[in-house]
């Protein structure tokens, strides 16, 4: 810690150090620089950056579509694949697929979907509203944060 300086004294302190002056956070007021060996600190970070990129979990938007009129127990089983992406982390895209005269029954889908919603419990988090598009019903749900609290 050197201190608060002036522009000029910070680099006159890393010739005399023989390292480099390398600006740490230009949005601070004043500005943080440190007297650093620009090749180490360079490696260092780039290191750093692939392990945090390495670490970090890659999370995807998975979709399970189903048509209007399937019944309890493969609704359950579509469900259950559900509560596997979500317990992972993953958004999931619950879809119903409207065939031939169904877009006449447009509530069936809407109730569809609130069977699935109730039935995946506090474990689920509606995300978007239901969004009819062309000949698909759509939501967007996430996982609850304070139902694996709980299950915890």
């Amino acid at each position: 810690m050197l201190g608060v300086m002036t522009r000029a004294e910070a680099l006159q302190a890393a010739r005399d150090a023989e390292l480099d002056l390398v600006e740490v956070s230009p949005e601070a007021s004043p500005p943080v620089a440190k007297v650093v060996d620009w090749g180490k600190y360079n490696y260092q970070r780039t290191k750093q950056l692939q392990k945090n990129k390495k670490n970090a979990k890659n999370l995807e938007l998975k979709q399970i579509k189903f048509g209007l009129k399937i019944s309890d127990h493969d609704l359950g089983i579509k469900l259950k694949k559900v509560q596997e992406f979500l317990t992972e982390g993953h958004k999931v895209r619950l879809t119903a697929v409207y065939r031939c005269r169904d877009l006449a029954h447009r509530d069936i889908g809407y109730t569809l979907m609130d069977k699935a919603v109730n039935l995946l419990g506090e474990q689920a988090i509606v995300d978007s509203t239901p969004q009819f598009a062309g000949k698909q019903l759509s939501i967007v749900i996430r996982s609850n944060p304070s139902a694996k609290a709980k299950d915890a």
